[in-house]
């Protein structure tokens, strides 16, 4: 009934150096996941986090075992659960976008916390943020309480940040204080794809934080930039007709 959870109990550890037991590993996430009252979209996302891990597996004679790209991987596989358990796609959305992100927050720990980073982070995750960050501390396993320690506390940066940026930025559902209908009165555009590329580009300037989350704000870098916009589409228009 579960060949993608029976695939991570069958795996065997022919090399040195032997990786955690990744189902030992999901089955205390699971746990830890229902102990800190995360959702059931956020249970059924922790127990299938890894499962892109077999399919990723990889020996490599100086890092040792890795598992590149299995939270992509893993979105996939949910995709495909969701449609054989006949889950509801926004259920199953849910559900794929923790085990796609569920990686983030460490990597981001590794990487150095921007507020960039975080901005993106934010907006990825959307209303589903603090049950990722359940996701996530619970992913933080090991029989070394040391690195379990470390881990956390690196990860716990994250979380401090991630609020912090959310509070001065107010990014839960973002999207451009600019609609697309002020940017066609603005340009004189009819709808379609230019239109959506300058309300790309607003929402771009706010996560680098190169213009606050404000109408005001985002209506002048709108004038600033749509001029440029505008000509480079016709010159590759003329060039696609010449």
């Amino acid at each position: 009934a579960f060949p993608e959870i029976a695939a991570l109990a069958a795996i065997k550890q022919t090399k040195k150096p032997r990786h955690k037991d990744i189902f030992e590993h999901t089955m205390k996430v699971v746990d830890a996941v229902a102990e800190a009252g995360g959702s059931l979209h956020t249970r059924i996302a922790a127990l299938l986090h890894d499962v892109g891990k077999p399919a990723t597996r990889r020996y490599d004679s100086k890092l040792g075992w890795t598992f590149h790209g299995h939270e992509v991987v893993g979105e996939r596989i949910v995709k495909q659960l969701g449609l054989r358990w006949r889950l509801s796609s926004a259920s199953t959305g849910k559900v794929a976008k923790l085990v796609r992100l569920h990686m983030r927050p460490i990597n981001l720990s590794d990487e150095g916390v921007t507020d960039s980073a975080v901005r993106r982070l934010s907006v990825q995750a959307g209303e589903d943020i603090d049950e990722l960050i359940i996701l996530c501390r619970a992913d933080v396993t090991s029989s070394d309480p040391r690195r379990v320690k470390r881990y956390l506390a690196n990860f716990e940066k994250v979380v401090e940040h991630l609020k912090d940026v959310e509070e001065k930025d107010e990014l839960r559902a973002f999207q451009s204080p600019v609609r697309g209908d002020v940017i066609m009165a603005e340009t004189g555009l009819e709808p379609g794809p230019l239109v959506g590329k300058l309300k790309k580009m607003i929402e771009e300037a706010i996560l680098e934080g190169t213009i606050p989350n404000e109408y005001d704000a985002a209506l002048a870098y709108l004038r600033k930039i749509k001029d440029s916009v505008l000509a480079d589409d016709t010159h590759s228009a003329e060039n696609k007709n010449a």
